[in-house]
Parts: C-alpha cells; structure tokens; sequence
C-alpha cells in the first residue's frame, strides 16, 4: 500500500477517486463521512511527496471534486447552451481542470513549507488551517467560486450546530482536522504527549457541537407573516422567448389572483421577463391585485439604467412593489451566464457566450436593504446566496432573508440540491427565517436551524403556502465573522514555518 504515499500514477489516481467522493458527502446524497474518508485519503497521499509531485496530486484531488461534483456544468453548456456533446464536455473538462487548481497550489505550499511528519497533532492542525485559507482563498478570488465546501458536508450531520458560531469556515476547519487527526493515529500512538493532545483535539469538535446543539442565538421581531412563492415553472428555452413572454405574464398574474389572504407574494429570478420599463403598467395591475390581498409582491425583474456617459446598463434586479418601492441590483455575477468574461473575444464563437441576458452589471456595493410589510429584508438572487461572508454582512441588518433564482439551468443534475444546501447554511449561520423562490425548484421555506419547513415539488407549476418569522439579534458568526478562526489559523501557519525553519537550520552532529 506504500504507493499511496509515493510518486506514481496509482496515488495520483487514488487522488482523482479520492476527490471524487466529495459530492456524495454533500446534497443530494449527504453521507457525510465520506467527507472525512475524501479530506484523509488525500492528507496521507501528500505525507512523503516531494514539492512538484505535490503539485500534480493535488491538482488529480482537485479534478476528480470538480468533475464529479460540478458535473451540472455540462447540463448548461449542452442542453441550454447548444453546444455539441464534445465540446461541451471539453468546456466542462476544460473548466474543472481550472478550478482544480486550488488545490494543486496549497499542496505544493503543504509541502514545501509546512509539513512536519514527526509531529503528527501540530502537523494535523497546520493542514487545516491551510485548508481553510484553500476555501476561503476560492470564495473570491477571479470573484470567487465557493462550491463544495468541506463544511456543507455537516449541514445535516453533527456538526451542524458549529455552523452559528463560526460559519461554514469553522465547519471546514473542523473536517480537515478530523481527517488529518484519524490518519496520524499510528504516529500519535508512539508518543505519549502528542497522543493526548490528538485526542483532546479529536473530540473537540464533536464536544463544542454537542454544547451548542439546540442553542437559540436571534428572537422573533414580530409576528410570523404568511408568505405565497410562485413557482411558474418556465422552460428555459421559453423564458426569454418573445412569443412566449405574454404567457408567462398573464400566468404569474393568474396564479396572483387565485391567491388568498396573506402577507408576502414571492415570484422568481426574472420571473417578469422584460425591461421593467416596458413591464410599468403589468406591475401596476398585478401589484394592485396583491394589495387587495393585503400583500407586497417581490419580483425579479431585469432594469436598464442609463449612466453618466449615456451608455445603457442592464441589472438582475429584485423589487418590492406598492406604496413603498424599492429595488435591489445583483452585485455577484454568474460568469457566461450574466456577463462574458472577455466578451470581445469570445462572442459569437458558440452559442452558450450569447446566452439571453448575458450582458448584465454588477449592482453597487453598500445597497440598503429591501424593505417591505415593515422589516428589513436581506435579497440574494442565485448565485449569490453561496458567498458565506457576502450574505453575513447584509444578515447582520436584516429581519428575514430572501433568495430567488432560476435553477432551470442546472437540468435534473443534483446543482439545484447543492445550491439550496448551501442556502440552508446561510440561514443557520445567521439564525434567521429564509425564504427561496425559484422558477423550477427547489422554492422553499428554511427556519433559523437550517431546516427545511415546507417546499413544494420540483419541476411542477405550483404556489408555496407557509410562514417565517422575522429574528433579531445575532450568532457569533454574523458578530465576529470569519475573524476568529482566520486569526488562528494565520498563528497555526506561522507557528509551522517556523517550526520547519528551526529544523531546517539546527546543525546536523
């Protein structure tokens, strides 16, 4: 078995499956140890490599998470990007071999600058602190791409409760040491103090989970308010047709109607599939209909915007319609989706980088929150909801949450699952009530725990029926942020280099 630890292409591909086990940690199929088993078989592939070979392996550990794990990838490319079947799954590939990357680089670093086998609880504790700058390095670098965080593995698993107290980060941290703890169980054993401080750190995680398990961090700030999200259920080839934007109009207006008392209408991402300029007088009547239902309606919608050179601009917008109109402009882009990196270069060339709407701006930085029914409301449209530090600032000001998207993009893969998991994080980190409009799924409604209180099928056309509460107060988390642990992992990187460095230059007798 000592090819897992040495140069080859068997650890190499033990990597690739290694990396690959990760998605099944997460949703939809939430075994979470497999997380553990992933993050472990990956640590002792690196303990007796050299710095390149490194290298290649962590970028095999990187491929095989992204291609599995990212795998809806292909589903927007091919079924609504029209691209042909190779070259999708070359973009697909091309793009995954990119992102894997990330992890290429920190097993370089790991080796190169950190690793200290003879020490095996200091060592375990190094790599998870480097683990963490990996995520956290991923949330925003080129704007950022925070998918598959080790972390998101605990949503539904024990420990969950971790996640109020120091995010999905402090969740990550906690699997990386677990994981790098249960592989060195054969070096702790060998030397008495180290074993006792493996073990204390071992249990450490799985104790503070205990402690703050069932622990209420927000209160309510009012009375619980009846929400209806609509889910129209739009096919994605329709949505931005032209013959087909009248009935999709008049369908979101008729599911308005049928509505019965209550206090918050949702309707998805761009669920209005014009120019608000042009939707003025639609908006007027369909929010006259909610009002007679004691309701705001909140709809996405795109805005264009002229700016000071007279130049047009197009926002993905989200909107609070009636006596008190406000509007918010998505900051965090979805790349070829909303914008075309380079878009000089590479439009025209196939027909996924002239996707409909895929000329938006970011929104400014700072936006006052939505208001609406008296509350403030946090709004993330889409890819939004997947930054943990992005929607932790605008939490801290809110009363409730609020997320719409189009998930129809990712298909029947498992994407829309990941994203509404990673959406469920956000309410848990922040201890407050969400609710997630879509267009075909997952529309549901999150309490402050993370759970999930009613949701309706996906894939169907159908109104959501429940209640949220709007919280006040705050978690540790949207009080002290990433800080805490970013502070101490920063001490656990500096304390390794100079340990290395001091047993580099002690004089061989």
């Amino acid at each position: 078995m000592r090819w897992m630890i040495t140069p080859g292409w068997k650890g190499n591909l033990l990597a690739l499956v290694a990396g690959a086990l990760t998605p099944l940690a997460l949703a939809p199929f939430n075994f979470w140890p497999l997380e553990i088993v992933s993050i472990a078989l990956f640590y002792l592939s690196l303990r007796e490599l050299r710095a390149g070979w490194a290298f290649l392996r962590g970028w095999c550990y990187g491929l095989g998470a992204f291609l599995a794990g990212t795998s809806w990838v292909y589903v927007s490319i091919h079924d609504y990007g029209a691209a042909s079947m190779p070259l999708a799954a070359g973009l697909t590939f091309g793009f995954c071999a990119g992102i894997a990357l990330f992890f290429a680089l920190p097993a370089w670093l790991w080796v190169l600058c950190l690793r200290r086998n003879h020490a095996p609880a200091s060592d375990a504790l190094a790599f998870a602190a480097l683990w963490f700058g990996l995520e956290l390095f991923r949330s925003w670098f080129l704007t950022g791409f925070p998918w598959l965080f080790a972390g998101y593995s605990q949503m539904d698993g024990p420990l969950a409760s971790l996640a109020p107290v120091g995010g999905v980060w402090l969740l990550s941290f906690s699997v990386a040491l677990i994981a790098a703890l249960l592989v060195n169980i054969p070096w702790l054993i060998r030397r008495p103090v180290s074993l006792v401080a493996g073990i204390v750190l071992l249990i450490a995680p799985w104790f503070g989970a205990i402690a703050f398990k069932g622990q209420v961090w927000t209160q309510p700030a009012g009375e619980p308010l009846k929400v209806a999200a609509m889910q129209g259920n739009i096919a994605q080839e329709l949505k931005w047709d032209p013959g087909h934007v009248q009935d999709t109009l008049a369908l979101y207006r008729q599911m308005t109607i049928r509505e019965g008392k209550t206090d918050l209408i949702v309707w998805p991402e761009n669920a209005i599939p014009v120019l608000k300029e042009y939707a003025d007088s639609y908006l007027q009547d369909v929010t006259a209909i909610a009002n007679q239902r004691g309701a705001t309606l909140i709809t996405g919608i795109p805005v264009r915007e002229r700016d000071d050179k007279g130049q047009d601009r197009f926002y993905n917008a989200l909107t609070v319609n009636g006596d008190n109109t406000n509007t918010y402009y998505k900051q965090k882009l979805v790349p070829f989706g909303e914008y075309v990196p380079l878009q000089e270069q590479l439009r025209g060339l196939i027909t996924f980088f002239n996707l409909p709407m895929s000329d938006f701006v970011p929104g400014p930085e700072g936006q006052p929150l939505l208001t609406a029914k008296g509350y403030q409301i946090a709004p993330f449209i889409c890819y939004e909801v997947v930054y943990p530090e992005f929607v932790a600032d605008m939490a801290t000001r809110s009363d409730l949450l609020l997320t719409v998207s189009n998930d129809t993009w990712f298909g029947k893969s498992f994407g829309p699952q990941q994203h509404l998991q990673m959406a469920r994080m956000r309410a848990l980190e922040s201890g407050r009530w969400m609710i997630r409009g879509t267009n075909n799924g997952v529309t549901a409604l999150i309490d402050p725990f993370g759970r999930i209180t009613t949701q309706i099928p996906s894939f169907e056309l159908a109104t959501l029926h429940g209640s949220v509460v709007p919280m006040k107060g705050a978690t540790p988390y949207l009080t002290w942020r990433l800080w805490p642990l970013a502070i101490l992992c920063g001490l656990l990187v500096l304390w390794a280099l100079a340990r290395r460095g001091l047993e580099r230059s002690r004089p061989i007798v």
